[in-house]
C-alpha cells in the first residue's frame, strides 16, 4: 500500500503520517513510498486507537477539570494483557480494581455500561490507561506476527552468527527482476537453456519459481520472482531471501515506473546487483540514454563512473550471457563470507511459493538457507507442526532425498498451504510443536475467511456503489498479487469490496455467498468451478468468471466499475442578463428582451430565473433558452453589453428586472482508472 493511500484513509497528510509514526513505534523513514499490507494494518489500527484515545482523554480532562479532580494515577504505568472483547465485570478482575470504580470511569468518558457489558480492546485500553495502565492486546493476529518476527530474526541470527567447523560455501541466491516485457523470463531461460516463456500465460511469468544454473562448476541458484507491477508484494519478498540481484533494463525503453520499484526494493533489501542491459540488438537500443535513467534514479553504472557492474545482453540471441554469469560468479567471490552455511544443521529456509495441488494436495517452493532438508523429516511453520517431507522434487522435477543449503525444492506433505514468505524449519521436538498447533489452532487454514476492504462509512455514502468480489486462486502469491491490485483502484463513487477470498476451486459455499449479497462477481484465477458450483451459479444467475493472466482479471473488475458509474454532470456558468421587455407569452413560452450584464448568452443554453422580493433575489424558475435574435437576425450567442431577444421555455412566467443566470450542462462519461 502507498503512503499516500494510507494518508488519505486516516484523514492526514502522508508528511503528518511520516512524522508522527515514530511516536507510535513504527520507524519506516521520512522518504518512505510504501508499505506491506500487514505494516498498514497496524498502523491503521494503533493511530485509530490513539486518535480515540485523545478524544476520550479530553473527555476526561474536560469532565475532571469541572469536578476538580486530577486525570489518572501519577507513576509508572503497569503493563496487562486484554483479549479483543471483554466484559466490564473481567476488565475490573484484570486491573485488580472494584467494578464500581471501573464503571464509574465509563461513565466519566460518557459511556453507560452494566458489570456484565462487553467492551472492545480500544475502550478498555483507554479506560485502564486512566487507571494506570498500560495495555497490549493478546490476539491472534499479534501472536502470529510476534511469531513470524521470532522465526524471521532467529534464521538471520543463525545464518550470520554460525561459526561451526562444518561450514562450507554454498550457492549463491539470485533474484531477477525488471519492468514486464523487458525480457527477464527471457534471460532466465537463455541462462536455464529451458523455455519457461512458452508455459507462461501472456508471456508474463504468473508464480514465483526457483531454478538453478551450473558456471564452472559452481551451481547458482535463481529465483524467478514476476515482472510485472502486480507482483510488487512478491518481488519484495524474493529480494529478502537473495544474496545478488539482477536488474534486467531494455535498452530501447529505459527505466520505466516497475524499474524504480524495483531499485527501491533491492535498495532496501541492502544486497549488491549487476545492471542487465538487455535488447541491445534492437535498432532503437539507446545505451547511453538509458544509463542516464538510471543515474537520475540513483542506479550509477561502472561505465559512468560508479560502483554498479553493468552486462550488455541479448536474451532474445544468447548474446552476453556467459558475461552476466561471471559477473554473478564475481560478486559471489566479493561476498563469500555470507555465502557460507552449516549443511549438518537441521534445515531451516523461506516459503518461495505454496498452492494446492488437486493431485497432491498441499505443495510448497521451499529455499533451503541453512542446514540440510532431507526426506521423512518434520516441518515446523511458526511453531505450529505443518507435516513431513514426503518428497521432494528439484527444479528439473526429478526426486530428490536431500537439499543441502541455496537449494530450492518442492516439497510434498504439507498438512495446509503455508503462506509465501514463511519461515520453515525442521524441529528439534516435533512432539513440542504438535502441542502448540492443538493449542493455537491451524493458522493457515484460518488465514483465508470472509474480510472487508472498504470502511462501512464509505460503503453508506450517497451514491456510492460497491462491487462485491469473491476471489479464488490456485496459489497464495497470486491471491496476494490481485488483493494488492484491487487495494489500488481508487474512486469517489465505486469501489471493490473483497467479501471472500481462498485458494482451490469455486465451491456451492462461494455461490451461496454471491447470492446473498448485491452487485457480486466470482473470479477464479488459474481455477475452475466445480460441476455442483457451476449448475448452481447458472441457476442462480451467479456471474462466474475466470482468468489465467492477472491483468485480464483487473481489466474485467475495471469494466465492470465503470459500468456501475453514473455520468458525471458538468455545469459552465456563462453569464447574467436582465429582462427589459415582454414581447410574447404563450404556455410555457415567452418572448422576451434582455440586456446582457456579465459574460454571454448562448441559444440551447439553460437559465435561472432569479426575481427580487423584498430586500433579496430568490431563484423562482428555471427554463431553455430556444433561441437568441439582434434585431431581425437569429444568433448564436450575445456577448455582454448587447440586447437581444430571448425565446424561453419554462414554466415560470418572466417579469420585467428579472435576472436570468445563462449556464450549459455537459453529461460526461466517468471512468474508473487502471491502477499503476
Amino acid at each position: 500500500m502507498n503512503v499516500s493511500d494510507l494518508a488519505r484513509r486516516l484523514k492526514v497528510t502522508p508528511q503528518e503520517l511520516l512524522e508522527k509514526l515514530p511516536k507510535l513505534g513504527f520507524d519506516i523513514g521520512q522518504r518512505a513510498v510504501k508499505l506491506d499490507n500487514r505494516t498498514a494494518e497496524q498502523i491503521f489500527k494503533k493511530w485509530t486507537m490513539e486518535q480515540r484515545r485523545q478524544r476520550l482523554r479530553g473527555q476526561l480532562l474536560e469532565l475532571s477539570t469541572e469536578s476538580g479532580a486530577e486525570v489518572g494515577d501519577a507513576g509508572e504505568k503497569k503493563k496487562i494483557t486484554l483479549p479483543s472483547v471483554i466484559i466490564v465485570r473481567e476488565l475490573a478482575g484484570r486491573l485488580n480494581l472494584p467494578v464500581t470504580r471501573v464503571i464509574q470511569e465509563l461513565m466519566k468518558a460518557g459511556i453507560l455500561a452494566s458489570q456484565n457489558e462487553r467492551l472492545d480492546f480500544e475502550t478498555a485500553a483507554i479506560i485502564a490507561d486512566e487507571l494506570g495502565f498500560e495495555a497490549t492486546q493478546e490476539d491472534a493476529d499479534a501472536k502470529q506476527v510476534k511469531t513470524e518476527e521470532a522465526a524471521q530474526n532467529k534464521l538471520q541470527r543463525t545464518i550470520e552468527g554460525d561459526t561451526d567447523e562444518n561450514m562450507a560455501s554454498r550457492p549463491p541466491v539470485v533474484v531477477v527482476m525488471g519492468h514486464v516485457d523487458h525480457g527477464k523470463t527471457k534471460t532466465l531461460d537463455a541462462i536455464r537453456r529451458t523455455h519457461v516463456m512458452d508455459a507462461e500465460a501472456g508471456g508474463i511469468t504468473q508464480h514465483i519459481g526457483a531454478y538453478q544454473a551450473t558456471r564452472k562448476n559452481r551451481l547458482i541458484t535463481f529465483i524467478d520472482t514476476p515482472g510485472h507491477e502486480a507482483f510488487t508484494v512478491m518481488r519484495s519478498r524474493g529480494a529478502k531471501v537473495a544474496d545478488i540481484a539482477v536488474l534486467v533494463v531494455a535498452a530501447d525503453d529505459g527505466v520505466q515506473p516497475q524499474t524504480r520499484e524495483v531499485i527501491d526494493i533491492i535498495k532496501a533489501a541492502k544486497i549488491p546487483f549487476v545492471v542487465a542491459l538487455n535488447k541491445i540488438d534492437k535498432p532503437e537500443a539507446d545505451i547511453d540514454r538509458v544509463l542516464a535513467e538510471l543515474a537520475e534514479v540513483g542506479v550509477t553504472t561502472e561505465a559512468w563512473g560508479g560502483d554498479v557492474p553493468m552486462v550488455k545482453i541479448s536474451a532474445k540471441e544468447g548474446i552476453g550471457i556467459d558475461d552476466l554469469l561471471e559477473v554473478i560468479l564475481l560478486i559471489s567471490d566479493m561476498n563469500a563470507e555470507q555465502l557460507m552455511s552449516n549443511p549438518a544443521r537441521l534445515a531451516s529456509g523461506t516459503i518461495i511459493e505454496a498452492h494446492v495441488d488437486k493431485g497432491e494436495g498441499p505443495v510448497a517452493t521451499a529455499l533451503v538457507q541453512i542446514g540440510t532438508l532431507k526426506r521423512n523429516d518434520y516441518l515446523g511453520v511458526n511453531g505450529n507442526l505443518m507435516g513431513r517431507v514426503r518428497a521432494m522434487r528439484d527444479y528439473k522435477g526429478d526426486t530428490v532425498d536431500e537439499a543441502p543449503p541455496g537449494t530450492p525444492v518442492k516439497v510434498l506433505g504439507f498438512k495446509t498451504a503455508p503462506s509465501v514468505g514463511d519461515i520453515f524449519e525442521v524441529p528439534d521436538d516435533w512432539k513440542h510443536l504438535e502441542k502448540r498447533k492443538a493449542k493455537s489452532g491451524n493458522l493457515a487454514t484460518n488465514q483465508f475467511t470472509a474480510v472487508k476492504s472498504i470502511k462501512e462509512e464509505d460503503k453508506n455514502k450517497q451514491g456510492h456503489a460497491t462491487l462485491n468480489v469473491i476471489l479464488k486462486a490456485d496459489v497464495l502469491g497470486s491471491l496476494e498479487a490481485i488483493l494488492g491490485m484491487l487495494e489500488k483502484i481508487q474512486h469517489d463513487h465505486v469501489s471493490v469490496e473483497v467479501i471472500k477470498k481462498g485458494l482451490g476451486n469455486v465451491t456451492e459455499n462461494d455461490i451461496e455467498a454471491a447470492t446473498s449479497s448485491e452487485n457480486s462477481v466470482i473470479y477464479g484465477f488459474n481455477t475452475v468451478a466445480t460441476t455442483q458450483a457451476s449448475v448452481m451459479a447458472r441457476d442462480q444467475g451467479v456471474q462466474l468468471v475466470t482468468y489465467k493472466i492477472i491483468y485480464e482479471l483487473i481489466d474485467d473488475v475495471i469494466a465492470r466499475l465503470n459500468a456501475l458509474l453514473p455520468d458525471e454532470v458538468v455545469r459552465t456558468e456563462l453569464g447574467k442578463g436582465e429582462v427589459v421587455a415582454i414581447f410574447r407569452t404563450e404556455k410555457d413560452r415567452m418572448v422576451v428582451g434582455c440586456k446582457i450584464k456579465t459574460g454571454e448568452a448562448k441559444s440551447g443554453a439553460k437559465m435561472i430565473v432569479w426575481r427580487k422580493e423584498g430586500e433579496e433575489e430568490q431563484p423562482v424558475g428555471q427554463g431553455d433558452v430556444e433561441s437568441l435574435q439582434v434585431g431581425k437576425e437569429k444568433v448564436k450567442e450575445v456577448s455582454s453589453g448587447q440586447e437581444c431577444g430571448v425565446s424561453y421555455h419554462g414554466k415560470e412566467k418572466l417579469e420585467v428586472g428579472d435576472r436570468l443566470d445563462f449556464y450549459t450542462e455537459e453529461s460526461k462519461t466517468q471512468k474508473v482508472e487502471m491502477p499503476r
